[in-house]
């Protein structure tokens, strides 16, 4: 499952003066609707976002009648080309850092290069702490130390080229722009190049730092580089977008095949010139800051989450080579079994951007006997690019129905669903005490490695959504809060897919059962018994449902849980719950 990290609004007072005065007539006067249980049990985040939009402004958005925030982004390059393209170089040229943390094949910071290049200026590299930001996002704590531990990594590899990355913590999530307008004009930098994310506060908020910053004579330049594929590129044959994987996949495939030119690596930037550390000598020393409190590791954490996942492009370099050489001939045949460790784990590098989801597909089709694209799920080469690809596919997704951002599911007639608040199986769900071992394994390496292995994902979801019915999104939140690898668009696509909310072909009565995903994809039992030491003593069948299955005596001894529901009665349950709350939704 690729990735709740509520991570946009629609919050008017977010907004500049500009962006509060409406483009388009809104379709309903009550935006927003009653969302008790969503504020009681931390879903919408009031502290930063509104409450939960109606069905009607939803579907606006769908429709286009509401601009959609990567078309006021795309307005906003539009009409300020012109006039930015007359600014003349100051002193520096700036690249501002986000979620793409390399040297190595980055198109934003291969412009800038450029930029500084043509005109025999230094390049300047910027990176915005934002704490705030961090807790909006629900950014796990592992996640904000990789970030900051493979800022370190880049510090040292720019410096090696007398390229100064500053990084300052800016506390209030809303002085950010400001922040870095006030740095840049203090630097006399009149170019700053960035890469675009996707989620709807960031696209506001680079579509208003078009204007801001041209108001300040300043150039700001958005560029598409974290998908292999730009969103809005690939159409159906009626013009529409693709809501579904399959046929957008091979639309994907194709047109990658036809635009290789599209899989160009943008090289390192040059040094600088040679007097660029006496000139910016105080930004040289900068260090970078320790997580904000609220974000902390502890020691032990620090420690275990070191040695599993260390940091920096080159070590995201050296796992994509050792896969590409070692294991994705098999990966069609061995990447839905946990314990077989056939997956990349590169997540976690595609999610900070050590590591561009362009190079990864590239050395993999270079790799690939045909050295083309291909949607054959029974080749290694062409499924684990196919994998990669649901990454833009769940961008694509975000900017075409940016309300996925705003609690709702993609399926706005999945809202009326009537889901449990059953705090005490939540916490079982969360502590890998639920009395299902495959569930409990997953959710226990979770919390022991910050990462769960992808069919898992599925699995874990599945139950807590349907076997459960409590309402998905705070399961999508509880992973954003405890992984790695954690992406707003894949982490709330993955849950979309399991919960049936989501962009899916298949209707809401595929539910997972726990028993036959066990049996299936973990066989031996290996993965079970390396996340359970209660059950490790368990040789036979018996591992998947010891208290069906004769174990009972085992489970007990050693203090594992008795299920805590009845899949075959959940099951009936949710089949009711699903159907009802659509009827009530369409009625």
């Amino acid at each position: 499952m690729a990735p709740f990290k509520r991570k946009a609004t629609d919050l008017l007072s977010a907004l500049s003066p500009e962006q509060k005065r409406p483009r388009v007539a809104q379709p309903v006067s009550n935006q927003y609707k009653d969302s008790t249980d969503e504020i009681k049990y931390g879903i919408v985040l009031r502290k930063f976002y509104p409450p939960e939009m109606v069905n009607d402004r939803a579907l606006a958005y769908s429709s286009g009648k509401i601009e959609r925030p990567i078309e006021a982004l795309e307005k906003a390059i539009k009409d300020t080309q012109a006039q930015r393209d007359r600014i003349a170089p100051g002193k520096c040229v700036v690249h501002w850092f986000k979620c793409d943390t390399r040297t190595m094949d980055n198109r934003g910071l291969h412009l800038a290069s450029e930029k500084a290049k043509k005109h025999a200026l230094p390049l300047v590299c910027i990176y915005l702490v934002s704490p705030q930001d961090f807790e909006a996002h629900l950014t796990a704590p592992v996640r904000v130390d990789f970030i900051l531990r493979n800022l370190q990594v880049l510090q040292e590899d720019l410096a090696r080229l007398d390229i100064p990355l500053y990084v300052e913590t800016v506390e209030k999530r809303r002085r950010l722009p400001a922040r870095l307008i006030e740095l840049c004009t203090s630097w006399d930098a009149r170019h700053v190049f960035c890469n675009a994310e996707y989620e709807v506060d960031e696209l506001r908020r680079e579509a208003d730092l078009t204007r801001s910053c041209l108001e300040k004579g300043i150039s700001f330049n958005v560029v598409h580089d974290t998908c292999v594929v730009q969103p809005g590129c690939l159409k159906s044959g009626t013009g529409n977008e693709f809501s579904v994987y399959s046929p957008w996949h091979r639309k994907w495939c194709a047109y990658l095949n036809d635009h290789k030119e599209q899989f160009d690596a943008f090289p390192p930037p040059d040094t600088n010139p040679s007097n660029t550390r006496q000139a910016y000598a105080d930004l040289f020393d900068c260090r970078i800051p320790d997580a904000p409190k609220a974000k902390q590791l502890t020691p032990e954490e620090k420690t275990r989450f070191h040695a599993m996942w260390p940091a920096g492009e080159h070590e995201a370099q050296a796992r994509l080579r050792k896969f590409i050489l070692e294991k994705v001939l098999k990966y069609h045949e061995s990447r839905n079994v946990p314990g077989a460790n056939g997956t990349s784990n590169l997540s976690a590098h595609l999610a900070a951007g050590t590591i561009a989801a362009r190079t990864v597909v590239r050395e993999a089709r270079d790799a690939a006997p045909s050295k083309k694209l291909t949607d054959d799920r029974k080749q290694g080469h062409s499924m684990w690019i196919g994998e990669v690809a649901w990454r833009d596919f769940y961008k694509h997704v975000l900017c075409n129905w940016p309300y996925v951002c705003m609690n709702k599911p993609f399926k706005p007639e999945y809202s009326d669903i009537k889901w449990e608040y059953d705090m005490e199986q939540f916490e079982k769900w969360t502590q890998g005490k639920t009395g299902f071992p495959i569930v409990d394994a997953a959710m226990r390496q979770l919390q022991h490695m910050g990462y769960m292995h992808n069919r898992c994902r599925m699995i874990v979801a599945s139950f807590l959504a349907k076997d459960l019915m409590i309402d998905w999104r705070m399961g999508e939140k509880w992973f954003m809060e405890h992984l790695i690898d954690g992406d707003f668009a894949s982490n709330n696509g993955g849950w979309g897919f399991s919960s049936s909310t989501g962009v899916d072909p298949q209707p809401y009565f595929r539910i997972f059962n726990p028993l036959l995903q066990s049996e299936k994809f973990d066989p031996e039992g290996d993965y079970i018994r390396r996340w359970i030491p209660e059950l490790a003593g368990i040789k036979d069948k018996g591992i998947h449902d010891p208290y069906a299955r004769g174990q009972a005596k085992v489970a007990e001894r050693n203090g594992y849980p008795r299920p805590v529901v009845d899949h075959k009665e959940s099951r009936e349950r949710a089949l009711t719950r699903y159907k009802t709350g659509i009827k009530r939704n369409t009625a």
